[in-house]
């Protein structure tokens, strides 16, 4: 493995949510070359931060990614993450063209697979979560 990475663990861990929703903290933290402890900590961050929110389903969760929010770096508010995602995860038409994500076109504006990813940018038509939900961070 190489000594350095073009992307932190926190968007490799983003990636990894974009493709499985469902993964176990044990399987991220594999496929990355982590620690479990490592995974956790990254995945608390995320969701404190509010650009994930981690649902209880049954004995696992499941991560919904909160697409529409900005980057979090001090020199740009832009593009979204989601905008981002769709770059690394090699879509070619943005978010629509990729399987696990919402798209705003797709009947119902839900997720093929069941993810739950919400794309429309933070103010914008269509930035709505799960019903009760009263935005990132809250619980």
């Amino acid at each position: 493995m190489p000594d350095w990475s073009f992307l932190t663990n926190h968007a490799r861990v983003l990636l990894c949510i974009a493709h499985d929703p469902g993964a176990r903290l044990r399987d991220i933290a594999a496929s990355l070359d982590i620690t479990e402890r490592s995974a956790h900590g990254i995945i608390s961050d995320l969701v404190d931060a509010g650009y994930v929110v981690k649902q209880r389903d049954g004995r696992r969760n499941r991560y919904r990614i909160e697409a529409n929010l900005p980057l979090r770096e001090p020199a740009s508010r832009e593009p979204a993450i989601g905008d981002v995602l769709a770059v690394l995860l090699g879509s070619k038409d943005g978010l629509a063209g990729l399987a696990g994500l919402a798209s705003a076109d797709r009947p119902g504006g839900g997720p093929a697979d069941g993810a739950h990813i919400i794309t429309s940018r933070a103010g914008g038509p269509g930035g709505v979560g799960l019903a009760g939900d009263d935005g990132p961070g809250t619980a």
